[in-house]
């Protein structure tokens, strides 16, 4: 007798924005008919391929959802030089075109939402700002540039980039944008030294009702803590898991 499939089925996928052609992976779960999706949205200096994607793709998985992970332009195997084509708005962009190229699939469902971590994160509250999302989850985002570029300033880790790169690609303000934002989780390290808590609070504190904030107790911006992982991705997987299904 042949065992039937329980892994789940992994779809490489190339789609173009802006003239670059940018790469990705849409992971779907075996037995489900058409089901929603999560499309995931990075950190600056990541790629498709973070730790943090995959294991999300295979929780979101488990629970019946597909994921679709990619690689921003300038990132992984996508095409583009990164300092020349990074910026908040280019990300925007790319986002909208990886959920346009997901959600029209023919196995796919008509629900979908928005994963992001760190600038991931913003580049997600910014679009949702402008288009309807079903649910949004957000991990350790900022909802300014001034963090970013203080932590970096203070710590002397710019990641090989100047201060002009941040100042003139990465200079943003998402506080106008929360007022059109809701269904949303908030996930935020309460040690982050990168993005500091108090983003977070000011996040739940203008965006609407349903809402939900987690802050992680000593919790760092990598989420290295082992707990702070599985709760990460139990209450973000779960979160979709209510809203999408």
């Amino acid at each position: 007798m042949i065992a039937a499939q329980t892994d789940p089925i992994v779809i490489p996928i190339s789609f173009s924005t802006d003239g670059l052609t940018l790469k990705g992976y849409l992971h779907l779960p075996v037995n489900s008919v058409r089901p929603p999706v999560v499309i995931g949205s990075h950190g600056l200096f990541s790629d498709g391929g973070s730790p943090k994607q995959i294991a999300l793709a295979v929780e979101c998985n488990r629970l019946g959802m597909a994921y679709f992970r990619f690689h921003h332009r300038g990132c992984g195997a996508s095409e583009g030089e990164f300092v020349r084509v990074t910026s908040l708005e280019n990300r925007c962009r790319d986002l909208r075109a990886a959920i346009e190229t997901v959600t029209v699939r023919s196995d796919i469902g008509p629900r979908w939402g928005v994963f992001g971590s760190s600038v991931g994160g913003a580049t997600a509250l910014a679009l949702a700002g402008r288009i309807p999302v079903t649910a949004i989850a957000i991990l350790a985002a900022p909802v300014c540039s001034e963090p970013i570029l203080h932590a970096a300033k203070i710590t002397g880790d710019l990641r090989g980039m100047s201060v002009s790169f941040y100042e003139r690609n990465l200079s943003f303000d998402l506080m106008e944008s929360l007022y059109n934002i809701s269904t949303i989780l908030i996930i935020h390290g309460e040690a982050d030294g990168v993005v500091p808590v108090s983003n977070a609070f000011s996040i739940h504190q203008h965006v609407g009702e349903p809402k939900k904030l987690i802050v992680q107790p000593n919790g760092d911006h990598r989420v290295s803590n082992p707990k702070h992982q599985a709760q990460f991705l139990r209450e973000t997987a779960a979160w979709f898991h209510r809203w999408l299904h």
